[in-house]
């Protein structure tokens, strides 16, 4: 998929002209690389929102259009402002064709919910990487990685050695020699509040019985409690 984008020749620099620029709806940036002189540009605020939105944009070879000619880039950085959907500055660096590039690109998981593990043994996936540094021609750049789950079992991982890699396209070396996990299923954590019950407390009024006396029983609801006179006659 080609995805276009426009830049257009910014002649004044500094902090100053950075911020009037971005009043009117610009977006300050540069353009180095491939052994050409770097150059000061600007973009569209709008169309340069919409394509960071778009996760192709962030890991493929684009098409810069400046002073009606085109040359191909990959977006290297970009600053966007603390709170405000703005951004603030963009690079972009030039490919040669003939040298390999270093990208970071997405992985993209598939069949998570007939993986082996999940279905049979109860068990998650769980991420540990959800990007990686890869190595090759420009031409060979793949949008991202496809991570095929399917045979993944409980209590498994897949490490980047294990990763099918398109053709030309190989991790860093770094990766290589590390060889992380990038995805496992294991089964979940539980985990138990044990909520403490307080012990129900009676309200005691009156004075307690003397040792040795037993505390006389309540009269049962309705009935009227007998006074110390009546109690008399009846002996």
């Amino acid at each position: 998929m080609k995805i276009e984008i426009t830049a257009y020749p910014r002649a004044k620099q500094g902090s100053g002209a950075s911020r009037r620029l971005r009043v009117t709806g610009r977006v300050p940036g540069i353009l180095y690389g491939a052994d050409k002189p770097a150059a000061n540009v600007e973009f569209d605020q709008k169309d340069l929102l919409q394509n960071l939105k778009r996760e192709a944009f962030h890991a493929s070879i684009l098409d810069l259009a400046l002073d009606g000619q085109k040359e191909q880039v990959l977006l290297r950085d970009y600053q966007m402002h603390p709170w405000r959907q703005q951004v603030l500055h963009v690079d972009f660096q030039r490919v040669d064709k003939t040298r390999k590039i270093h990208v970071r690109v997405p992985l993209h998981f598939i069949n998570a919910d007939i993986c082996v593990g999940v279905k049979t043994g109860g068990g998650v996936v769980q991420h540990t990487l959800n990007d990686i540094d890869i190595q090759c021609l420009p031409d060979d750049l793949p949008e991202y990685i496809e991570v095929d789950l399917k045979d993944l079992e409980l209590n498994e991982l897949l490490h980047v050695s294990d990763l099918v890699m398109p053709q030309g396209v190989e991790p860093i070396s770094k990766l290589k020699q590390d060889n992380p996990a990038v995805v496992s299923v294991h089964l979940p954590r539980e985990i138990v509040i044990e909520e403490e019950v307080a012990a129900p407390v009676t309200e005691i009024i009156g004075e307690a019985p003397a040792e040795g006396e037993e505390a006389e029983a309540a009269p049962a609801e309705g009935e009227k409690k007998e006074s110390a006179g009546e109690k008399k006659e009846k002996e």
